[in-house]
């Protein structure tokens, strides 16, 4: 009877007719090839799923009334927008800013349309002098501009004249770059200042109200429509609009007595700025930004470069006193973190190439495994492509993973081949002899490997947006790989391995070195089968450890990555003036340029703080990493006396956050209640020694004026409420009443107040008032000024009124345990009634902290049922399963229980691999010890038998991928950490887990295989020899 594996199989076409096989390895490649030059490269995988950013500007009005008026109508329309999950408010003077965030795939688009629909219907609910709200949508994968370009501002010039050059000269050119989605002027726009003085008006009997209405009614569009004939239509127009300052000064308020009564008589009128109280700063220098935004799935590599191009070109233009310069490219870390990638990739070629060498003892043997790399890897790049994906900093490390996966196939065809030569078989047996005996194993080997990934592509969470396409990749990688060793790798084994007594002495030298080795397993085989009962009492020891080892292991979402740059978040006193603002960032960046590892530092300054980035020269040209750095500069300008900063390290991943710990607390209490409890929390966190800083966003220190109207003398004189508040709003608030024509584009006009007559509330009170029978009134004859403290800002979360906790951690503590350090402090201190939840990356960990722990049950669950499949049997799996996982799992959370990594969605990714990896050591043995036990041989015998045949390829094998992802370990430099965890767990786990897999296995198998006569599984199907047709390499 012939033998059961040697039967005929559907690959042996590949071996009669190699031309096959070579042909579509080759349309792979050049598939590959050609889907590498044109796929996109990003940072991070397309998120579909964004933030809301209503912003509704109130001039004038206090944080309460803005909250009252606006704040809440607006949460409502974007609490009721389809996909929303939660909604937050800022609320401070003069400004309502709402933020809706969307769930995770939730479309923008439709939510926008159901916004503005909101927005539209709740409008004249909001009071008159509140600005039209204004959207701002941001991506979740790109959450900030992609790059910031930045103009300087000379000394002679004003800044609104360079904001008007900006936007005339440059960002039409910049949004015509290809793939540029949005650009952004950060500069003041230019508007005409009129600057009221009250006593010039007073003393020419000159209300508000006319001067309201001068501007109004002397500056519109004069369009009368067109003079029409036979022959000819002519558009008819008039000069009826104001566009200088002297046409301003010039508008006649009243004529009397045959005098005229001008504007200019009772203002000072200008062409300056408006009233945004916000600057932009590169290191010392005044500037205006251009953020930039790369459209959705665009290569920001390649936007990048054109960039540069149309800064040179529009340099050329440009004045000579103004230059246009890149302040921030995110590609650069990018283009850093490919850059190390890649070497990586080529360290871990030249590994895995290294060790099928030194243990086949053959150069030409190692080109068979070392052929699929780029087959694998093509193809996968090619499959990415078809589907939509891309280049990001996710799938090229799946690229460099999958190195030392897609080896492991061939790596078994050519040992596999190699042996049956050595046996005596012809080229042509031995390669179609391994192609049917392995066509099972591999078959298994591959699908198990690759259906790990199959739970990644299914969450729902930020997990599984973002390791989708890294699953997807590494997937396809395997699954080409093992298609490979099946059809092209036995052929090719066959043409390079050396016959029986043609071996080189390398290559015996080799050999008698494992045949050494072979029989010392022998005998630890024996041990094992001897005393497996006490082994597999041991192996249940050490892997129950798994679990406090897990438990006490340190956790985190992701491991903070050195991109060479830190966020900081200023704070001045409430009562700070922009200008005092800006001195403040002077003096922090002046203590900043003192060190050596700063490169530059941006800024946008606002009278109550701002934020910036400091960005650091690339690793290899300093000593220390950021995080170490972290410390010593919250300790140098924590004590500026005039701003606080706070650094912070930015998310590895896309966050919606800045902290490494947020959250945000409800109640229905009043700001003084909760300011207490949140110091109360505030304090005890500082002192725990875990934190770098903890701070609170309440803060009632900030002193309002409040002008009490005495409604009696109001009423007696006549007057309405209304008529005051508009008298006093024109003189004194920042709104705008009409717009001007400058060169074809539309800026406000703005009366005010001379700052000299409304620099301190006390001044105010001797504004005059006209009254309704004509006389003028001091304001402070109808006002009683009073002054109280009030908070800066009113928060609110999901229409709640609310405060924030947030902090950054000490090197040492991971962001877990310092989110469980404040839950906790929360827990004791906050009474009945206050809520906590969650915000930015605490709210990812809390929600999907221990997402890859559930996929990592699921894949054993579906390798279970792949192999019960394969095997038809649910027997075989369970052996499989038991005498590989548990003690390599022990082994990888070792490494995180010491610390030398720790429980991070990375490391989690490489427990799900280890899982794919270890079980294919296990099927080589336990499927050889089957095929032993079908041709008669003792289930003792063959299970020895099964371990001895299979040392070989599973040390092979195991040595490649510990080999080939070693680098992964030591590797330093941008991306780093990431790489550094998935390589730890897969390193010391296959390495260790292989150690036990070959020791424990054999007593599992003996334990637990069935004692069943296994001969009659067997087909009695014989092929006949004479069909096959014997290829040219016979």
């Amino acid at each position: 009877m012939a033998d059961y594996q040697d039967r005929p199989r559907w690959n042996d076409i590949f071996v009669k007719r190699p031309v096959i096989a070579v042909v579509v390895s080759l349309l792979l490649l050049l598939a590959g090839i050609r889907a590498a030059i044109d796929i996109p490269v990003l940072q991070f995988p397309v998120i579909k799923s964004s933030s809301i950013q209503i912003i509704t500007p109130y001039p004038g009005a206090t944080a309460e009334s803005v909250q009252g008026f606006v704040t809440e109508p607006i949460e409502r329309v974007a609490n009721a927008i389809p996909g929303v999950d939660y909604v937050e408010s800022t609320t401070t003077s003069g400004e309502s800013i709402v933020t809706a965030w969307m769930q995770l795939n939730e479309d923008s688009t439709d939510a926008l349309a159901e916004l503005s629909s909101g927005l539209s219907q709740i409008r004249l609910e909001l009071p008159d002098g509140a600005e039209d709200p204004f959207i701002q949508v941001s991506r979740a994968d790109s959450p900030y501009a992609s790059f910031y370009l930045a103009v300087r501002v000379p000394q002679e010039r004003p800044l609104g004249e360079v904001t008007d050059i900006v936007q005339r000269d440059i960002v039409p050119q910049l949004t015509s770059v290809p793939n540029v989605q949005r650009v952004e002027n950060s500069g003041v726009k230019p508007a005409m200042r009129v600057w009221l003085n009250a006593w010039k008006m007073a003393a020419l009997n000159v209300t508000a109200h006319d001067i309201k209405n001068t501007l109004q009614s002397n500056n519109v569009i004069g369009a009368l429509g067109a003079s029409e004939s036979a022959t000819q239509r002519i558009t008819l127009k008039t000069d009826s609009t104001a566009r200088t300052a002297d046409d301003f000064r010039s508008m006649i308020i009243r004529a009397q007595d045959g005098a005229e009564i001008r504007l200019g008589d009772v203002a000072r009128i200008e062409l300056g700025m408006e009233e945004a109280q916000m600057r932009s700063r590169y290191d010392q220098d005044l500037v205006v930004f251009l953020p930039i935004y790369a459209a959705p799935g665009a290569s920001e590599i390649a936007v990048a470069d054109a960039l540069y191009e149309r800064i040179d070109e529009i340099n050329k233009i440009l004045p000579a006193d103004l230059e246009l310069i890149m302040a921030f490219d995110i590609s650069n870390y990018m283009r850093d973190s490919l850059r190390e990638i890649v070497m990586t990739l080529g360290e871990t070629i030249l590994l895995v190439g290294f060790v099928v060498v030194a243990l086949m003892g053959s150069f030409r043997t190692a080109l068979v495994p070392l052929m699929t790399i780029p087959i694998s890897l093509l193809g996968a790049v090619a499959a990415m492509s078809v589907i939509g994906f891309s280049f990001n900093l996710l799938t090229v490390l799946a690229i460099v993973l999958s190195v030392g996966l897609v080896v492991d196939d061939a790596i078994v065809v050519v040992e596999n081949v190699a042996r049956n030569l050595r046996s005596g078989m012809s080229r042509y047996e031995a390669a179609i002899t391994s192609s049917r005996r392995l066509l099972g194993p591999i078959m298994a080997m591959t699908a198990t490997l690759a259906v790990v990934y199959a739970p990644i592509g299914f969450l729902s969470g930020l997990s599984g947006v973002l390791f989708r396409e890294f699953a997807f990749a590494l997937a396809v990688a395997v699954l080409i790989s093992g298609f490979v060793a099946m059809t092209l790798s036995p052929i090719l084994s066959a043409w390079v391995c050396p016959d029986k007594g043609h071996e080189s002495a390398t290559t015996r030298w080799v050999n008698q070195r494992f045949d050494t080795t072979t029989e010392a397993y022998a005998r630890v085989v024996d041990f094992s089968l001897r005393w497996r009962y006490q082994l597999i009492g041991a192996g249940i020891f050490f892997s129950l450890l798994s679990a406090p080892l897990y438990l006490f292991s340190l956790k985190e979402l992701s491991p903070v990555e050195d991109q060479s740059s830190l966020g900081l978040v200023f704070e001045s006193a409430p009562e700070s003036s922009l200008e005092e603002t800006y001195e403040g960032f002077y003096q922090v960046v002046q203590t900043l340029e003192d060190k050596p590892e700063p490169s530059y530092m941006w800024q946008i300054v606002t009278p109550a703080g701002g934020f910036g980035g400091q960005e650091f020269v690339p690793p290899d040209q300093r000593d220390r990493t950021v995080k170490d750095m972290v410390f010593e500069i919250y300790q140098s300008i924590k004590e500026s006396p005039i701003v606080s900063a706070i650094p912070f390290e930015e998310a590895s991943l896309p966050s919606a956050g800045r902290f490494d710990v947020e959250v945000v607390i409800t109640s229905s209490d009043s700001s003084e209640n909760m300011l207490k409890f949140a110091r109360s929390i505030v304090d005890e966190a500082q002192t725990s020694g875990n934190f770098l800083f903890v701070e609170t966003d309440i803060k009632i220190d900030r002193v309002e004026a409040q002008f009490d109207i005495d409604k009696e003398r109001l009423a007696d004189l006549g007057m309405s409420l209304g008529d005051l508040s508009a008298q006093m709003g024109l003189m004194v608030s920042p709104a705008y009443v009409t717009r001007f024509d400058e060169r074809g584009r539309a800026y406000r006009v703005i009366p005010m107040l001379e700052s000299e007559q409304r620099d301190s509330p006390a001044a105010l009170l001797d504004i005059p008032i006209r009254i309704p029978n004509g006389e003028l009134v001091p304001f402070g004859s109808l006002v009683t000024l009073t002054r109280s403290t009030e908070p800066r800002a009113l928060t609110r979360f999901q229409q709640k009124d609310g405060f924030k906790i947030y902090g950054a951690i000490l090197p040492g503590t991971t962001k877990d345990q310092g989110l469980s350090l404040i839950e906790d402090i929360a827990e004791r201190t906050l009474p009945e009634g206050y809520v906590l939840d969650y915000l930015g990356e605490s709210r990812e960990l809390r929600s999907e902290g221990n997402t890859m722990t559930g996929v990592l049950g699921i894949a054993t669950v579906l390798v279970f049922f792949v192999l019960a499949v394969q095997f038809n049997s649910f027997r075989d799996p369970l052996i499989i399963l038991l005498g590989s996982i548990p003690l390599a799992l022990f082994a990888a959370l070792t490494i995180t229980f010491l610390n030398f990594s720790t429980i991070n969605i990375f490391s989690q990714v490489g427990l799900v691999t280890l899982v794919g990896l270890v079980t294919k050591n296990a099927i080589l043995i336990v499927d050889f010890a089957n095929r032993e036990r079908m041709a008669g041989v003792a289930k003792f015998d063959a299970i020895r038998n099964g371990a001895i045949a299979r040392l070989r390829p599973v040390l092979m094998t195991t040595g490649a991928t510990v080999l080939g992802h070693f680098p992964l370990v030591l590797v330093t430099g941008a991306g780093a950490e990431a790489r550094n965890s998935i390589g730890a767990v897969l390193v010391f786990g296959m390495l260790i887990g292989t150690l036990f897999t070959l020791v424990i296995l054999p007593a599992v198998y003996a334990v637990i295989a069935s004692n069943r006569d296994m001969t009659k599984d067997v087909s009695v199907s014989e092929p006949d020899p004479q069909t096959d047709n014997q290829p040219a390499i016979a």
